[in-house]
């Protein structure tokens, strides 16, 4: 085996751990090698870890199983418990979990996101055209609109908005043209079969068990893109890899668990705050293959529609404050900073929930306080395994 992995590949996963098999699969169909990775299975007490564990020892892939109490120690190894609160429990933005332990080891150069309810389309290669995608460098297709949103979900003809993609940007008029891609630091794969829908859309397409009665193929998706600078878009972590350096500026904020129950917007909305650091620091976020088969469980889509209606006026609005922040920022962690004293220091009492933005600004300023606080408890400390 590689004496370091180099690539933190981090699970948030109740259930369907056994998708990863897929994965580990297409790795060796396509020549890539599993030595490379180190999997994070974040899970819960009530979870069968020891199954998950026994996954990877089955498969020959180096990694780590964390539930409630794994992640409590690690934070007590690291002396950091007092930032334990900034992972949320039994919540998808416990991905964040993951980006702290990346962190905590330098040995990994990059971070990929991958959910429990996706498989690797067989004929892409999807380790290697992710990291393809984050060292591109040449021309490319780039994208906009007279909103300052791209929807990744344009080149389809089902006029389909994904997720967290604000309700006042839409009926935009899409900016397509080429630009010269020289530091991709984030590549977002799409998804076939379910596609990324909020409660509402889902709802309009006639759809109650929380999917949408509208598929996606492999056709609805032309050439990859990147969102064109001064553009925002929606970031949804099933299917993402990312560089080392971004890690700062990725808090994926402390959703569900909060007295005002906001939930379901983690990954959207560290997404806004990326691509306001890669604009502000030249960087791109590259988007398209390789595509993933989304194959989401039914369940209530009004379920879903409690769990997002608490943050939906706030998610129309937080890109307008983040898009003033951190100009003359020269680091991720700068332009986070910035944009978390926005945060804390503004009057959000307009809006639903407007006092969770303040909320979410502190908190973002302890995120960059545990990521110091780790980066200096991690010298010398080697790779955990684990038993």
């Amino acid at each position: 085996m590689s004496a370091d992995p180099d690539i933190c590949v981090v699970v948030p996963t109740i259930r369907e751990y056994e998708c990863m098999r897929t994965y580990f699969e297409n790795a060796r169909d396509h020549g890539f090698d599993l030595d490379r990775l180190f999997v994070v299975l974040v899970t819960e007490d009530f979870c069968d870890s020891e199954g998950m564990r026994a996954m990877l020892d089955e498969e020959g892939v180096s990694g780590a199983v964390f539930d409630g109490r794994a992640r409590e120690q690690w934070f007590d190894d690291y002396g950091v418990s007092d930032y334990a609160q900034l992972v949320p429990e039994a919540s998808h933005a416990q991905t964040s979990f993951g980006l702290l332990y990346l962190w905590a080891n330098e040995a990994f150069d990059y971070g990929f996101f991958i959910d429990d309810d996706t498989l690797p389309h067989p004929d892409h290669d999807f380790f290697g055209t992710h990291l393809a995608n984050l060292h591109y460098e040449g021309e490319l297709t780039s994208v906009g609109s007279d909103e300052q949103w791209v929807n990744v979900l344009y080149q389809g003809d089902n006029d389909l908005y994904p997720r967290g993609y604000p309700y006042a940007a839409m009926d935009e008029t899409v900016e397509v043209g080429t630009e010269r891609v020289d530091d991709v630091v984030a590549s977002q794969g799409l998804w076939t079969n379910v596609p990324d829908l909020d409660a509402v859309r889902i709802l309009m397409d006639g759809d109650l068990r929380g999917q949408a009665q509208t598929r996606t193929e492999a056709d609805d998706f032309g050439e990859d893109f990147v969102a064109a600078d001064g553009n925002y878009l929606t970031v949804c972590s099933m299917n993402l890899a990312f560089e080392r350096e971004v890690v700062p500026a990725f808090y994926q904020l402390p959703m569900d668990d909060n007295s005002w129950n906001v939930g379901r917007f983690d990954d959207i909305w560290s997404g806004v705050f990326l691509k306001r650091a890669c604009d502000v620091l030249g960087k791109q976020v590259y988007n398209g293959a390789p595509l993933c088969e989304h194959n989401k469980a039914p369940r209530s889509t009004f379920d879903d529609l409690q769990n997002e209606v608490a943050g939906l006026e706030l998610n129309e609005h937080l890109w307008e404050v983040v898009d003033d922040a951190g100009a003359d920022a020269d680091s991720y962690a700068g332009v986070f900073r910035a944009i978390a004293d926005e945060l804390v220091a503004g009057d959000w009492s307009d809006w639903n929930n407007g006092a969770f933005l303040n909320y979410c600004g502190e908190y973002m300023h302890d995120w960059l306080d545990c990521l110091d606080a780790v980066e200096s408890e991690s010298v010398d400390r080697p790779l955990p395994a684990d038993d």
